[in-house]
Protein backbone atom coordinates (compact mmCIF):
# COMPACT_ATOMS: atom_id res chain seq x y z
CA UNK A 1 0.00 0.00 0.00
CA UNK A 2 3.02 2.06 -0.04
CA UNK A 3 2.70 3.37 -3.76
CA UNK A 4 -0.89 3.90 -3.47
CA UNK A 5 -1.18 6.11 -0.75
CA UNK A 6 2.59 7.70 -1.88
CA UNK A 7 0.64 8.98 -4.74
CA UNK A 8 -2.55 10.62 -3.06
CA UNK A 9 -0.43 12.18 -0.76
CA UNK A 10 1.89 13.65 -3.65
CA UNK A 11 -0.71 14.61 -5.99
CA UNK A 12 -2.17 16.86 -3.55
CA UNK A 13 0.97 18.77 -3.68
CA UNK A 14 0.12 21.24 -6.45
CA UNK A 15 -3.35 22.46 -4.97
CA UNK A 16 -2.19 22.93 -1.62
CA UNK A 17 0.64 25.05 -2.88
CA UNK A 18 -2.09 27.03 -5.48
CA UNK A 19 -3.84 27.51 -2.33
CA UNK A 20 -1.02 28.97 -0.49
CA UNK A 21 0.15 31.40 -3.12
CA UNK A 22 -3.04 33.45 -2.87
CA UNK A 23 -1.77 34.61 0.48
CA UNK A 24 1.88 34.39 -0.06
CA UNK A 25 5.28 34.77 -1.99
CA UNK A 26 6.57 31.21 -3.04
CA UNK A 27 9.33 31.33 -1.51
CA UNK A 28 8.42 32.65 2.01
CA UNK A 29 5.26 29.93 1.44
CA UNK A 30 8.17 26.51 1.36
CA UNK A 31 10.55 28.04 3.31
CA UNK A 32 7.55 28.16 6.10
CA UNK A 33 6.47 24.59 5.19
CA UNK A 34 10.80 23.56 4.85
CA UNK A 35 10.99 24.58 7.98
CA UNK A 36 8.73 23.14 9.74
CA UNK A 37 8.68 19.93 8.09
CA UNK A 38 12.52 19.74 9.07
CA UNK A 39 12.02 20.53 12.20
CA UNK A 40 9.57 18.03 13.16
CA UNK A 41 11.79 15.30 11.00
CA UNK A 42 15.03 16.14 12.99
CA UNK A 43 13.42 16.62 16.43
CA UNK A 44 11.36 13.12 16.02
CA UNK A 45 14.43 10.82 14.67
CA UNK A 46 17.19 12.50 16.88
CA UNK A 47 15.66 13.19 19.93
CA UNK A 48 12.70 10.79 20.57
CA UNK A 49 13.82 7.97 18.31
CA UNK A 50 17.19 8.48 19.12
CA UNK A 51 19.02 7.92 15.91
CA UNK A 52 22.59 8.82 15.35
CA UNK A 53 23.50 11.89 13.51
CA UNK A 54 25.17 11.83 10.03
CA UNK A 55 29.23 11.00 10.14
CA UNK A 56 31.80 11.68 8.28
CA UNK A 57 32.20 14.75 5.54
CA UNK A 58 31.27 12.62 2.80
CA UNK A 59 28.06 11.51 4.37
CA UNK A 60 27.21 15.38 5.06
CA UNK A 61 28.43 16.26 1.44
CA UNK A 62 25.67 13.57 0.23
CA UNK A 63 22.78 14.96 2.26
CA UNK A 64 23.58 18.65 1.30
CA UNK A 65 23.77 17.68 -2.78
CA UNK A 66 20.22 15.40 -2.45
CA UNK A 67 18.76 18.65 -0.56
CA UNK A 68 19.64 20.82 -3.15
CA UNK A 69 18.24 18.62 -5.93
CA UNK A 70 15.29 17.24 -4.13
CA UNK A 71 14.27 20.47 -2.35
CA UNK A 72 15.81 23.53 -3.21
CA UNK A 73 16.39 23.16 -6.94
CA UNK A 74 13.08 21.25 -7.47
CA UNK A 75 10.72 22.57 -5.38
CA UNK A 76 11.87 26.32 -5.47
CA UNK A 77 11.61 26.14 -9.52
CA UNK A 78 8.33 23.94 -8.86
CA UNK A 79 6.42 26.46 -6.61
CA UNK A 80 8.04 29.85 -9.30
CA UNK A 81 6.19 27.63 -12.29
CA UNK A 82 2.89 27.24 -10.51
CA UNK A 83 2.67 31.10 -10.46
CA UNK A 84 1.93 30.87 -13.94
CA UNK A 85 0.24 27.70 -14.66
CA UNK A 86 -2.51 25.89 -13.37
CA UNK A 87 -2.67 22.87 -10.48
CA UNK A 88 -3.39 20.31 -13.30
CA UNK A 89 -0.57 20.96 -14.83
CA UNK A 90 1.72 21.05 -12.33
CA UNK A 91 0.49 17.41 -11.57
CA UNK A 92 0.57 16.53 -15.10
CA UNK A 93 4.73 17.10 -15.66
CA UNK A 94 5.17 14.70 -12.63
CA UNK A 95 4.35 11.98 -14.62
CA UNK A 96 7.79 12.93 -17.12
CA UNK A 97 9.29 11.82 -14.13
CA UNK A 98 9.28 7.75 -14.94
CA UNK A 99 10.76 8.40 -17.95
CA UNK A 100 13.38 10.74 -17.10
CA UNK A 101 14.30 8.26 -14.05
CA UNK A 102 14.74 5.48 -16.54
CA UNK A 103 16.52 7.59 -19.18
CA UNK A 104 19.22 8.83 -16.43
CA UNK A 105 19.60 5.32 -14.96
CA UNK A 106 20.50 4.17 -18.71
CA UNK A 107 22.82 6.70 -19.12
CA UNK A 108 24.78 6.12 -15.87
CA UNK A 109 24.71 2.14 -16.75
CA UNK A 110 22.28 0.90 -14.10
CA UNK A 111 19.64 0.01 -15.81
CA UNK A 112 18.73 -1.46 -18.95
CA UNK A 113 16.30 -0.78 -21.15
CA UNK A 114 13.65 -3.52 -21.69
CA UNK A 115 10.24 -3.65 -24.08
CA UNK A 116 8.05 -3.68 -21.39
CA UNK A 117 9.31 -0.20 -19.73
CA UNK A 118 9.26 1.14 -23.05
CA UNK A 119 5.51 -0.36 -23.69
CA UNK A 120 4.88 0.83 -20.13
CA UNK A 121 6.31 4.49 -20.38
CA UNK A 122 4.18 4.26 -23.88
CA UNK A 123 0.93 3.66 -22.43
CA UNK A 124 2.01 5.81 -19.15
CA UNK A 125 2.58 8.97 -21.13
CA UNK A 126 -0.35 8.32 -23.70
CA UNK A 127 -2.60 8.25 -20.49
CA UNK A 128 -0.97 11.31 -19.31
CA UNK A 129 -1.53 13.13 -22.34
CA UNK A 130 -5.00 12.14 -23.05
CA UNK A 131 -6.10 12.92 -19.32
CA UNK A 132 -4.77 16.41 -19.98
CA UNK A 133 -6.18 17.48 -23.17
CA UNK A 134 -8.87 19.40 -22.24
CA UNK A 135 -6.57 20.80 -19.46
CA UNK A 136 -4.30 22.22 -22.28
CA UNK A 137 -7.14 23.77 -23.89
CA UNK A 138 -9.41 25.55 -21.13
CA UNK A 139 -6.46 27.07 -18.64
CA UNK A 140 -3.97 29.00 -19.39
CA UNK A 141 -0.03 28.78 -19.19
CA UNK A 142 3.15 30.22 -20.40
CA UNK A 143 6.09 28.79 -21.98
CA UNK A 144 8.19 30.16 -19.07
CA UNK A 145 6.19 28.40 -16.58
CA UNK A 146 6.10 25.10 -18.57
CA UNK A 147 9.92 25.93 -19.56
CA UNK A 148 10.65 25.96 -15.45
CA UNK A 149 7.95 22.81 -14.51
CA UNK A 150 10.45 20.65 -16.85
CA UNK A 151 13.54 22.07 -15.63
CA UNK A 152 12.13 21.39 -11.83
CA UNK A 153 11.21 17.85 -12.91
CA UNK A 154 14.74 17.24 -14.20
CA UNK A 155 16.52 18.11 -11.05
CA UNK A 156 13.79 15.70 -9.20
CA UNK A 157 14.73 12.84 -11.54
CA UNK A 158 18.10 13.34 -10.49
CA UNK A 159 17.65 13.34 -7.23
CA UNK A 160 16.07 10.33 -7.22
CA UNK A 161 18.89 8.79 -9.31
CA UNK A 162 21.91 9.85 -6.78
CA UNK A 163 19.64 9.02 -3.82
CA UNK A 164 19.56 5.20 -4.70
CA UNK A 165 23.22 5.10 -6.08
CA UNK A 166 24.44 6.52 -3.14
CA UNK A 167 25.88 4.36 0.25
CA UNK A 168 24.20 5.74 3.08
CA UNK A 169 25.45 3.27 5.41
CA UNK A 170 22.14 2.60 7.09
CA UNK A 171 21.32 5.81 8.19
CA UNK A 172 17.26 6.26 9.46
CA UNK A 173 15.04 7.36 5.99
CA UNK A 174 13.39 9.83 9.11
CA UNK A 175 17.20 11.16 9.41
CA UNK A 176 17.97 11.44 5.60
CA UNK A 177 14.23 13.23 4.68
CA UNK A 178 15.20 15.73 7.69
CA UNK A 179 18.84 16.91 6.94
CA UNK A 180 18.25 17.11 3.34
CA UNK A 181 14.84 18.98 3.30
CA UNK A 182 16.95 20.88 6.03
CA UNK A 183 20.11 21.96 3.97
CA UNK A 184 17.33 22.18 0.53
CA UNK A 185 15.33 24.71 2.43
CA UNK A 186 18.53 26.83 3.75
CA UNK A 187 19.79 27.06 -0.29
CA UNK A 188 16.16 29.56 -1.39
CA UNK A 189 17.06 31.66 1.60
CA UNK A 190 18.98 34.32 -0.49
CA UNK A 191 15.97 34.41 -2.24
CA UNK A 192 13.06 34.99 -0.23
CA UNK A 193 15.02 37.76 1.51
CA UNK A 194 15.51 39.51 -1.43
CA UNK A 195 11.88 39.29 -2.77
CA UNK A 196 10.71 39.48 0.03
CA UNK A 197 7.60 42.32 0.48
CA UNK A 198 5.42 42.10 3.92
CA UNK A 199 2.12 43.43 2.12
CA UNK A 200 2.32 40.75 -0.42
CA UNK A 201 1.75 38.10 2.51
CA UNK A 202 -1.24 37.47 4.81
CA UNK A 203 -0.35 34.46 7.45
CA UNK A 204 -4.14 33.50 8.13
CA UNK A 205 -6.04 30.18 7.88
CA UNK A 206 -5.38 29.85 4.20
CA UNK A 207 -1.69 30.07 4.66
CA UNK A 208 -1.62 27.91 7.67
CA UNK A 209 -4.14 25.24 5.89
CA UNK A 210 -1.33 25.33 2.81
CA UNK A 211 1.72 24.74 5.21
CA UNK A 212 0.27 21.94 7.14
CA UNK A 213 -1.05 20.46 4.28
CA UNK A 214 2.29 20.86 2.78
CA UNK A 215 4.83 20.68 5.56
CA UNK A 216 3.10 17.26 7.64
CA UNK A 217 1.48 15.26 4.05
CA UNK A 218 4.01 16.51 1.34
CA UNK A 219 7.05 17.10 3.01
CA UNK A 220 7.43 14.27 5.55
CA UNK A 221 4.41 11.73 4.42
CA UNK A 222 5.53 11.53 0.93
CA UNK A 223 8.97 11.81 0.72
CA UNK A 224 9.06 9.26 3.85
CA UNK A 225 7.01 6.98 1.29
CA UNK A 226 8.56 8.24 -1.90
CA UNK A 227 12.28 7.05 -0.05
CA UNK A 228 11.00 3.52 0.93
CA UNK A 229 9.73 3.09 -2.50
CA UNK A 230 13.37 4.18 -4.20
CA UNK A 231 15.43 1.80 -2.01
CA UNK A 232 13.37 -1.57 -2.69
CA UNK A 233 13.33 -0.58 -6.48
CA UNK A 234 14.02 2.97 -8.64
CA UNK A 235 12.30 1.61 -11.78
CA UNK A 236 8.70 0.60 -10.12
CA UNK A 237 9.17 3.79 -8.08
CA UNK A 238 9.29 5.89 -10.81
CA UNK A 239 6.03 4.34 -12.35
CA UNK A 240 3.95 5.04 -9.60
CA UNK A 241 4.73 8.65 -10.44
CA UNK A 242 2.68 8.11 -13.53
CA UNK A 243 -0.70 8.12 -11.27
CA UNK A 244 -0.26 11.17 -9.77
CA UNK A 245 -1.81 13.50 -12.51
CA UNK A 246 -4.39 11.82 -12.71
CA UNK A 247 -5.28 11.90 -8.62
CA UNK A 248 -3.91 15.58 -9.03
CA UNK A 249 -7.14 16.35 -11.40
CA UNK A 250 -8.93 15.04 -9.03
CA UNK A 251 -7.83 17.06 -5.95
CA UNK A 252 -7.50 20.39 -8.07
CA UNK A 253 -11.25 20.05 -9.42
CA UNK A 254 -12.46 19.05 -5.80
CA UNK A 255 -11.08 21.17 -4.02
CA UNK A 256 -10.15 24.55 -6.45
CA UNK A 257 -12.99 23.80 -9.24
CA UNK A 258 -10.33 22.88 -11.95
CA UNK A 259 -11.91 21.36 -14.98
CA UNK A 260 -12.23 17.41 -14.67
CA UNK A 261 -13.81 15.20 -18.01
CA UNK A 262 -13.89 12.03 -19.25
CA UNK A 263 -10.66 12.51 -20.77
CA UNK A 264 -9.02 11.83 -16.84
CA UNK A 265 -10.90 8.33 -16.49
CA UNK A 266 -10.14 7.30 -19.99
CA UNK A 267 -6.56 8.09 -19.31
CA UNK A 268 -6.54 6.41 -16.49
CA UNK A 269 -7.31 3.20 -17.80
CA UNK A 270 -4.48 3.36 -19.63
CA UNK A 271 -2.04 4.82 -16.87
CA UNK A 272 -2.78 1.74 -14.81
CA UNK A 273 -2.87 -0.68 -17.37
CA UNK A 274 1.06 0.58 -18.09
CA UNK A 275 1.29 0.43 -14.28
CA UNK A 276 0.01 -3.18 -13.66
CA UNK A 277 2.75 -4.40 -16.84
CA UNK A 278 6.11 -2.59 -15.48
CA UNK A 279 4.98 -4.13 -11.82
CA UNK A 280 4.33 -7.65 -13.07
CA UNK A 281 7.64 -7.96 -14.85
CA UNK A 282 9.97 -5.86 -12.57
Amino acid sequence: MIGPIFVILWASASTGTKIGLEVAQPFVLFEVRFAIAALAMLLLSHFILRKPLPKGSQMWKQLFIYGFLNVGLYLGLFVIALQEVSAGLGSLFVAINPVLITLFLSFFGKQPWRRVVVLSLFLGLSGMMLAAYPLFESQHASLRGLLILLASNVSYSLSAVYFQQRDWAGLHILTINGWQTLFGGACLLPFMAYYYEHSANTFGTSFWISIIWLALLTSIGAVMLWLMLLKDNPTKAAFWLFLCPIVGFVFAALVINEPLSWHTFAGSILVLFGLYLVQKKT
